[in-house]
């Protein structure tokens, strides 16, 4: 029987279960991503088609099903689906999205507190504030046919909210690639671009998957 690997919509394989077993020991693949093979009808974590089939575990995937029998060391990440919050930043303007990156930087710093991510995205959402306010007295004068004020500060301020939320989003990346390839091994790997352009919603895909993981690990580790 051979799987089909799939990580952030690109398609891998086939590969035979040895050849599952060889690439997670290398870290080539890793034990979040997907899998499926023809008999099967839904995609499910490569951790899980391991463990399912009784392949001994090394390297990454030993660690992880290690750490899942150590029990509940650290609280699990915002499981919110990535997809509502996508929907709920649309229909509130980002707003929402801009609340819940403060919900994961808030997490990232109870299970790293030496991570900086939380302070970098306070300070990038007051940024965003004082920006949203300034952007809104310019509505409000061309609202009365006057022509709006063009202020330095204004100008300063959109440039750094920018820039705040970019080293907020790498610094929470860096957190979370330490703290699930070291102290929960569970081979988390950040795209950079995806990183820069998505941040938060990209985060909470990954963190979902990760979710997904810690529970079929549990699962696959109850008395029987």
């Amino acid at each position: 029987m051979t799987y089909q690997v799939s990580r952030n919509g690109q398609m891998y394989g086939p590969y035979t279960l040895e050849d599952l077993q060889r690439y997670v020991a290398s870290g080539n693949v890793l034990p979040t991503d997907m899998a499926k093979s023809d008999t099967m009808p839904d995609w499910v974590p490569v951790a899980q088609i391991l463990g399912s089939a009784g392949v001994p575990t090394t390297s990454a995937y030993a660690a992880a099903v290690a750490y899942s029998q150590t029990g509940n060391a650290y609280p699990d990440p915002p499981n919110l689906n990535w997809v509502l919050e996508l929907l709920l930043g649309f229909l509130t303007c980002t707003l929402f999205v801009v609340v819940w990156n403060l919900v994961i930087a808030a997490w990232a710093n109870k299970v790293q507190p030496a991570s900086k991510a939380l302070m970098f995205y306070i300070i990038a959402t007051v940024l965003i504030v004082l920006n949203f306010g300034g952007s809104w007295g310019v509505v409000i004068s061309m609202s009365h046919h006057q022509q709006p004020h063009q202020s330095f500060v204004g100008g300063f301020i959109g440039i750094a909210s920018w820039v705040a939320r970019l080293v907020a989003r790498f610094t929470l990346r860096d957190t979370l690639e330490q703290h699930f390839n070291s102290t929960e091994p569970l081979g988390l790997r950040l795209n950079p671009v995806m990183t820069f352009f998505f941040g938060g919603i990209y985060f909470q895909y990954k963190l979902n998957e990760i979710n997904q993981l810690k529970q079929t690990l549990r699962y696959q580790n109850l008395p029987r």
